[in-house]
């Protein structure tokens, strides 16, 4: 099968390597499409993870072989599927108390360090060895692309869950990237009013476009000022950085109101300490947390919005390129004015 193996940074290279040799307790999955996430442009420009590695966790596919101890009445060949990416150990503090997004063993695992291979999530492949625990069938009518948005959109629907939005709330959401446009999306359906803060005009623009009510620029004057004069001095009611900037992060505690949540779901780089008012945090009860990864519920949640056309994805799709032209995809995805780029495997 082929496969798209980063054998530098700035490099990708296809490679012919063996089809996965499945477990009786796997699924072997013909992938679809993949989408192209932050995090494999950041190992696109340079990671600590370890080379060769085959990227890819946005994907979805057919299964086309079934384990021997895989429930033939819950899994079928040709069943359209979607594998869950945190391979959770089931053995940790995390995950016996319902926090396998966050399983402590997910990351010494070859997912991210292999010494003696290819490490990686392995969507860049024409096939996937997978778990048949971790898989989640989707109807077949459901169109490849949109269903390969399962895993970012599980990431939002965890954020906005934990984030406890509530009708009629002010929400901010920083920075108008796929997240934070599916954040947009998201939390339009919770009843919120949403206001986006992002210094590119055309991203404004799109925001609108997608439902945000109000959207300021966060370089025309100071950010937190402006959320204040709209929210008339009170601040809003749930703040949620999409970003990567331990400055923006500051901003976002700072326009926070009383009693009100500041969520950082962005992964912070570099990620250099900021400074709080911790009297301020107690004093006006804000919570501060943070979401990572989605979880084994929102996968199944993020599916279910997506098949049923609750939330539209079709708008953040920019291209799609054939897993052949897989260098050409990274650098396009790497440009600052993109929105979601997509390999295409088969149909």
């Amino acid at each position: 099968m082929k496969v798209c193996v980063l054998t530098e940074p700035g490099t990708y290279e296809l490679q012919d390597v063996p089809i996965p040799k499945i477990k009786n307790n796997e699924v072997l999955l013909r992938v679809l499409t993949s989408g192209v996430c932050v995090n494999d442009v950041r190992d696109f420009k340079g990671s600590k993870w370890s080379l060769p590695r085959i990227g890819g966790h946005e994907y979805c596919g057919v299964v086309e072989k079934i384990g021997d101890d895989v429930d033939v009445d819950e899994i079928h060949i040709g069943d359209h599927a979607i594998p869950y990416i945190v391979d959770d150990c089931g053995v940790c503090p995390e995950c016996k108390h319902h926090h396998e997004n966050i399983c402590s063993n997910f990351t010494k695992g070859t997912t991210y360090y292999n010494p003696d291979g290819f490490s990686g999530f392995k969507g860049f492949s024409e096939y996937v060895a997978v778990p048949a625990r971790h898989l989640y069938i989707y109807p077949k009518e459901t169109p490849d692309d949109e269903a390969a948005f399962t895993e970012p959109l599980a990431c939002v629907i965890n954020s906005i869950q934990r984030s406890q939005i509530k009708m009629g709330d002010d929400v901010v959401v920083i920075g108008g990237g796929v997240m934070g446009m599916l954040h947009v999306l998201c939390a339009k359906k919770q009843g919120a009013r949403v206001i986006v803060s992002e210094p590119d005009n055309a991203r404004r623009a799109f925001a609108q476009k997608l439902g945000a009510d109000i959207v300021i620029d966060s370089m025309a004057s100071d950010p937190v000022k402006q959320i204040r004069d709209i929210t008339h001095g009170h601040g809003a009611d749930v703040v949620e950085d999409t970003t990567a900037l331990p400055a923006v992060a500051e901003q976002a505690l700072e326009m926070t109101a009383k009693g009100g949540m500041c969520n950082f779901f962005s992964s912070i780089h570099p990620n250099e300490p900021i400074q709080i008012d911790a009297g301020r945090i107690h004093s006006q009860e804000i919570r501060v947390t943070g979401t990572e990864n989605g979880t084994i519920e929102t996968f199944a949640r993020a599916i279910d919005c997506i098949a049923k056309g609750i939330i539209d994805v079709k708008p953040l799709i920019e291209k799609v390129y054939p897993y052949t032209q897989v260098q050409e995809a990274l650098e396009f995805a790497s440009r600052p004015d993109t929105y979601k780029v997509m390999l295409e495997f088969s149909k």
